[in-house]
């Protein structure tokens, strides 16, 4: 299948153009490269002895998503663009609900129009706010605690209406935790613009002496040493996710969560970073990131039970990955 991959030079996103790359999948990449770089490109080909496509905009813009769809014949859209930090969007709520919620409604009006049947969205385990852990698919949405949260259940929304009034519309919504680690050539990882907003660059910063010491946000939380806990799942096992899901949808609306159903705290995965590497990581507690919550892990059973998916590397494997891209990134 030729797919379009918006936000394709991004950390999850460039990883999902190599594993459909090696699937034997084609890849057209739509970036704006807000919170990427084109090298990621040159990776990408490099890595898999590919070519792929490129177009640098911004999938806002309505004329040059319909340039994309009219040039190509398009089989299906992995929408990845999207602001992405939650303490920012709570700084920030304009840009967020502007940039993420028109972004996905230009995609879905350009799907229908071209009469692109298949559309895997990336969402994420915040939609479900404070509900009770494990996170199950079934479970009612409470209202989320930032507006970045509340940006992918309004297009989650949308993509089941768009669903629900095109019957051969297939959408599968992918609600995954977080992403960690990095490919095995260390040629790719997460590599964002200014100071991370995410914990495994953070840590890896403050290894390499870029930045001087870990801010550990809260350490008040019911958990298991007070510091938030996250379901931490290895870059490339989600990329794999992504694959999976678009080759199996079918018409209708399908979610999963990608996780790997088990919980690490901030100071448990220090920790694991410490004695995996050999390297020591000053850290710091200060108080709890506004939109935060305590725990967040996923029930994982739908994802195997449906896509013969389940997450294969652990945390020891993402820890590593994670600091080999980064001693490899000048």
């Amino acid at each position: 299948m030729k797919i379009l991959v918006t936000g394709g030079a991004g950390y999850i996103g460039s990883h999902t153009c190599i594993e459909l790359l090696h699937a034997g999948h084609s890849v057209i990449i739509a970036d704006n490269l807000c919170n990427s770089k084109e090298e990621t490109i040159e990776k990408i080909q490099k890595i898999t002895h590919q070519a792929v496509i490129f177009y640098k905009i911004d999938v806002t813009d309505e004329k040059a998503v319909d340039q994309i769809f009219s040039s190509h014949e398009i089989d299906g859209v992995i929408h990845f663009a999207g602001l992405k930090a939650v303490g920012e969007s709570v700084e920030k709520p304009l840009a967020y609900y502007y940039n993420n919620l028109v972004s996905t409604m230009t995609l879905a009006k350009a799907c229908i129009q071209y009469g692109v049947n298949k559309f895997v969205f990336s969402s994420s385990a915040t939609v479900y706010g404070e509900n009770k852990v494990p996170f199950v698919e079934t479970m009612d949405l409470f209202p989320t605690t930032n507006p970045y949260g509340e940006t992918k259940v309004m297009s989650e929304r949308i993509l089941m209406d768009v669903a629900k009034a095109n019957p051969n519309f297939a959408v599968s919504l992918l609600r995954y935790f977080n992403p960690v680690g990095a490919h095995e050539s260390g040629l790719i990882g997460e590599d964002p613009n200014g100071i991370p907003n995410n914990l495994m660059p953070y840590i890896t910063q403050v290894a390499k002496g870029k930045l001087k010491k870990l801010r550990v946000f809260g350490k008040d939380y019911p958990t298991v040493d007070g510091t938030g806990v996250r379901d931490y799942i290895h870059v490339v096992d989600l990329a794999q996710g992504h694959v999976a899901a678009l080759e199996k949808l079918i018409e209708g609306v399908h979610i999963y969560n990608l996780g790997t159903g088990k919980g690490t705290s901030v100071l448990q995965l220090v920790q694991a970073f410490e004695e995996v590497n050999g390297v020591k990581i000053p850290y710091e507690i200060v108080g709890r990131r506004s939109g935060d919550i305590a725990q967040c892990y996923a029930d994982v059973t739908k994802a195997k039970k449906e896509l013969g998916w389940t997450a294969k590397r652990g945390i020891k494997e993402m820890v590593r990955d994670a600091w080999n891209f980064e001693k490899n990134n000048r």
